[in-house]
């Protein structure tokens, strides 16, 4: 090889070399602290930048971006003399690269030991239920202590968070009785209220059905009633327009009588006491009817009213006789009637003692004899 030729070899690996060291190119959110025989020159910011070969180099590269650090559960120590563990969750963002790299050896360590100290300050003045329950409020007094402290290490605490509370077992164990217990109670409350709500509802239902039913009866009844009155003023005009006789009466009373008896609630019945009227009346029907009968058969034919006046006195034995006889056959036709009525009685009677026997037994014979 030419002795020329190795100088140059050499030269241009030396420009090359240097070249390389005076060249730094720094990615975006970037930090590079630059010492220069040993103590701090610069902080580097992101793009092309150039250094002093040999004489700079650099100490940290640091990312400026904001970080999350997660530290280990922690014990402590609540008022009521219970440990718990607690973890933290850290979100912070360096803000002065030079200060993070020299006014602390190693700030995440700081800052857990910091949180650390901070939680048993802060837990150690609530109890275990304010502890579980106050974690905002624990946030904001970590994250105000933390800031402080950390602001001189070009380093802010942008939130703390607490991750997880963990209560002793046993003492979870009496937590989960405790809410089991609220948990039944209020399933308790709820299914009476609801119960209470059922018996409301039904009531109020029941209640609405039995007044309607009680209207829907009135009103029916009502109606009926105005039907029965009309019918009966109806039957009255029409019997008082048409002067009905007694006797058609009398007929119409004894007519009914056998319907009384056909009830079958009855247990007795009773011969009312106009019946011997009805009966009289029915009688002295016959009667008049038998002398109106007789007189007229009586009178010859072709005989007239002064001719049969003369011959009354003539006949007046005859007359007599005769009446005796009328009076005779109208007895007769009374007994007849008044044996009729007894037998319509004694089957309305017989009637109801049949539609009693099954109800009462043995009462039938005693109302019988």
């Amino acid at each position: 090889m030419d002795p020329v030729v190795i100088p140059i070899l050499v030269a241009t690996i030396v420009v090359v070399f240097l070249v390389a060291s005076t060249v730094r190119i720094v990615p975006q959110a970037r930090r590079y602290n630059i010492e220069r025989f040993g103590r701090y020159r610069r902080t580097l910011q992101p793009g092309l930048n150039f250094v002093v070969p040999v004489a700079d180099r650099v100490n940290t590269k640091l990312d400026v971006r904001e970080q999350v650090y997660s530290s280990d559960p922690k014990p402590v120590i609540t008022e009521d003399n219970l440990v718990v563990n607690i973890d933290t969750v850290l979100y912070y963002q360096i803000t002065d690269p030079r200060a993070a790299a020299y006014e602390v050896a190693d700030f995440l360590q700081a800052i857990d030991q910091l949180t650390v100290t901070t939680l048993r300050n802060v837990i150690g003045s609530m109890d275990l239920e304010g502890t579980l329950t106050s974690r905002e409020e624990i946030n904001a007094r970590l994250r105000t202590v933390l800031d402080d402290a950390t602001g001189k290490w070009g380093i802010r605490v942008n939130r703390v968070e607490i991750k997880a509370i963990d209560p002793p077992h046993t003492i979870k164990e009496a937590m989960e009785k405790q809410m089991r217990a609220e948990r039944d109670k209020r399933a308790a409350i709820l299914h009476a209220e609801g119960e209470r709500q059922a018996k409301i509802l039904t009531a109020e239902g029941t209640k609405q059905k039995d007044i309607l039913e009680a209207q829907g009866t009135q009103q029916a009844m009502i109606l009926r009633a105005d039907g029965e009155a009309k019918a009966v003023e109806l039957v009255f005009q029409a019997v008082h327009r048409n002067n009905a006789d007694p006797k058609i009466l009398a007929y119409k009373y004894l007519e009914t009588l056998p319907h009384l008896a056909k009830s079958d609630n009855n247990t007795f019945w009773v011969i009312p006491g106009e019946l011997t009227e009805a009966v009289r009346a029915v009688t002295s029907a016959f009667g008049d009817q038998s002398t109106m009968g007789l007189r007229a058969s009586a009178q010859p034919e072709g005989t007239t009213t002064a001719d049969a006046d003369d011959a009354s006195d003539e006949g007046g034995a005859a007359e007599l006789e005769a009446g005796s006889s009328l009076s005779l056959d109208a007895a007769a036709a009374a007994d007849e009637v008044a044996k009729q009525a007894a037998a319509v009685v004694s089957d309305a009677k017989a009637e109801a003692e049949a539609a009693r026997a099954p109800q009462v037994p043995g009462r039938g014979q005693t109302s019988g004899d």
